[in-house]
């Protein structure tokens, strides 16, 4: 039952609080119903059967439309959990932010974010192909109403934008899944991945179809010029939802459904893959280096993170998906945390462009201090959770040889250059006199609710750099019995 009240939760949540959004307290019910969709997550690692005896943990199927072989079946595991917890947790804490910053109409904002949460752990629970192809695409229309209703300058333009990328991967995607299909005879996921995926003749085609469309979502670069657009006009808890759960869809996607259903096809064109991540970190950084405005910087630095995600995969070996992995769930933390911050230090400044923010340490020493927090975990500080999955991305594709040291040699110099322009940023927000932006800013300290709001991620970044092993070993049910 736990497994259906995960999507059953934020499902009936999002109609409800829609039909109430009115109300003053519509995004005070949102906030408690993420509540306790966040239990129903909690709870389903316990009294489980392992995956590498049992497959899925828990699993629930009951026939929908046979005939278009749709059966509402869902399944959950050592990959899929974590992120279902990040996507319930990171809801939380916007349904949070959305009833300590009230925006304009509240309410409806609560409702698209549990609208979101809906659609993305459908994702991530499906065990029916079709059933994943629906939530994938039911995610749309939340998130382009979130950036385009409530974004700032620019939101018409990054929600039409967002929408015709993630329009045209879905159709690419909808094709490799029909061949998919087709091929095998069923839609079921786990059932195709335990069967050793497509014939081999249809593997590659349906493995570029697939990973094109997901590349677009991760984002992969070049496929990620969507991406800065739409976080810089989206609001602070669109962006949280964008870098923390939504670019985990095309991860996943690639993860469990391109290489799990056409392994022969992944290995084909791992070579390809491996060379766009590895352009992509390094393309990624330099951008960064280059950019003046503080959200969009961010936005940028997600390309690289993802990059390193992609490249791991792209490995095939054993060390390389546990860096994905884990570079997947680390990235979710801590880009999640450095939105919050951006947003709240926007708030204070009514400003985001670098030149105008120096001197935040002397004004609000502890919003400067979480950011400098921040900033170290996302460019791979050793001890926090940024660390081990981009670390062990170079280490899984150097051991590789060959010419896979070159791309290992351009992750590790795109993770020098991360180095540099984190710090830079630093340099600009942080240090030196107070610019006059950031010397009108009354509250020099944290309010309860961004404490509240900031806590949960900064803890779990530590505990995760600190004790890594609590995710490998997670990691390890669902890789066990080869649901990858």
């Amino acid at each position: 039952m736990a497994l259906i009240a995960v999507v059953a939760l934020p499902t009936a949540g999002a109609l409800l609080v829609w039909l109430v959004r009115h109300r003053r307290w519509a995004a005070q019910l949102a906030t408690g119903i993420a509540v306790l969709s966040l239990v129903a997550v909690a709870v389903l690692p316990f009294d489980r059967a392992e995956g590498s005896a049992g497959r899925w943990w828990h699993e629930v199927s009951y026939p929908w439309a046979p005939s278009a072989h749709l059966d509402f079946a869902l399944g959950v595991d050592g990959i899929s959990w974590p992120l279902v917890a990040l996507t319930a947790l990171l809801t939380f804490l916007c349904c949070v932010h959305t009833v300590a910053n009230p925006m304009h109409r509240p309410g409806a904002l609560a409702a698209g974010l549990l609208a979101v949460q809906a659609a993305v752990s459908t994702v991530f629970l499906a065990d029916n192909l079709v059933l994943f192809f629906i939530a994938f695409e039911a995610v749309l229309l939340p998130m382009w109403a979130i950036i385009y209703w409530w974004g700032g300058k620019g939101s018409r333009h990054a929600a039409a934008k967002f929408a015709v990328f993630t329009l045209s991967g879905s159709l690419l995607m909808a094709t490799g899944l029909f061949l998919v299909v087709f091929d095998t005879g069923t839609a079921g996921l786990s059932d195709i991945i335990a069967a050793g995926g497509i014939s081999p003749e249809l593997s590659l085609a349906a493995f570029a179809l697939l990973a094109i469309g997901f590349a677009v979502k991760a984002p992969l670069w070049p496929f990620h010029s969507w991406l800065p657009d739409a976080h810089t006009a989206a609001p602070t808890v669109g962006s949280v939802i964008l870098a923390g759960v939504l670019l985990k869809l095309g991860t996943y996607g690639l993860i469990r459904v391109a290489f799990g259903t056409a392994p022969d096809g992944a290995a084909q064109a791992a070579p390809v893959l491996a060379t766009l991540a590895s352009l992509g970190i390094v393309v990624a950084a330099l951008v960064c280096l280059a950019q003046t405005e503080l959200k969009r910087l961010i936005a940028y630095s997600s390309v690289g993170h993802m990059g390193f995600v992609v490249l791991a995969l792209a490995t095939g070996t054993l060390s390389g998906m546990y860096a994905a992995l884990y570079a997947n769930i680390a990235h979710g933390l801590i880009t999640g945390l450095l939105f919050f911050m951006v947003g709240g230090i926007k708030a204070r400044t009514d400003t985001g462009i670098l030149s105008q923010l120096g001197g935040l340490r002397i004004v609000a020493p502890s919003v400067a201090g979480l950011l400098g927090f921040g900033t170290l975990a996302s460019l791979g500080l050793p001890g926090l959770a940024g660390f081990w999955g981009e670390a062990f991305t170079v280490y899984a594709t150097a051991s590789l040889g060959g010419m896979w040291l070159i791309a290992a040699v351009v992750a590790a110099v795109g993770a020098l250059l991360t180095v540099a322009y984190f710090l830079r940023l630093l340099k600009q927000v942080v240090y030196g006199q107070p610019a006059p932006a950031v010397r009108a800013i009354v509250d020099t300290n944290l309010r309860k609710s961004e404490l509240a709001i900031w806590s949960p991620l900064v803890l779990l970044t530590l505990l995760l750099g600190l004790a890594p092993w609590l995710m490998l070993d997670m990691f390890a049910d669902g890789i066990g019995w080869g649901a990858f």
